[in-house]
């Protein structure tokens, strides 16, 4: 059973992770903190040793909101060709979903961190690498049941795949258009297709 204390952190946990994902980690004031969830500094440092504890447990939170739905989006198929396409078929539909939340936290937190706190980077680039590595793995996977060409460099292609797709995010939120979004989608999909797939 969930007791009150986890209760309560949770719900800091989630009032706070837009915020920071949106501000930033230093633009967050505690001010701000308390002012979202109500309590007061004395209650939120009764859950968390620090901001920037509070800030590591925001980004996990965030990164988990959006990335639990593409794995139940990836359930669609057991084929990794078609889990490929699935990725690119989810991203299309990334922009008004992650800004519901404030926007891409591997994007908004990595630059807002890589100045400002290398406690959070590292969270970042280890999310960024654990990304890499599902991609990595399902790349793998359809080398071994023969849908994608031995030919091929699985862990390249998954950061090439991962690189592209943090672009176009970047692109989308900083020029305000989807179009960003659905186009590079279009340019995986080829990618697939006429370089992985047998």
């Amino acid at each position: 059973m969930t007791t009150k204390a986890e209760l309560t952190s949770q719900y800091i946990i989630e009032t706070v992770a837009p915020i920071f994902n949106k501000n930033g980690y230093a633009a967050t004031s505690m001010l701000d903190i308390t002012k979202a969830t109500g309590l007061t500094k004395g209650a939120i440092y009764g859950n968390f040793k620090n901001k920037e504890e509070l800030a590591y447990a925001a980004f996990k939170y965030m990164v988990r909101s959006l990335m639990k739905p593409l794995s139940i989006h990836l359930e669609q198929s057991n084929s990794p060709i078609k889990k490929l396409y699935l990725i690119s078929d989810f991203y299309r539909n990334y922009y008004p979903f992650s800004k519901q939340l404030g926007g891409c936290p591997v994007l908004n937190i990595g630059v807002d961190s890589n100045n400002s706190n290398s406690g959070l980077l590292t969270k970042v680039r280890d999310t960024i690498q654990r990304i890499q590595d599902k991609l990595c793995s399902i790349i793998e996977n359809g080398i071994e049941c023969g849908e994608i060409s031995t030919e091929i460099n699985a862990m390249q292609y998954a950061k090439r795949i991962d690189t592209v797709i943090q672009g176009a995010i970047f692109m989308t939120y900083t020029m305000n258009d989807e179009s960003y979004m659905k186009d590079t989608m279009n340019y995986i999909d080829q990618m697939i297709t006429n370089e992985l797939k047998l």
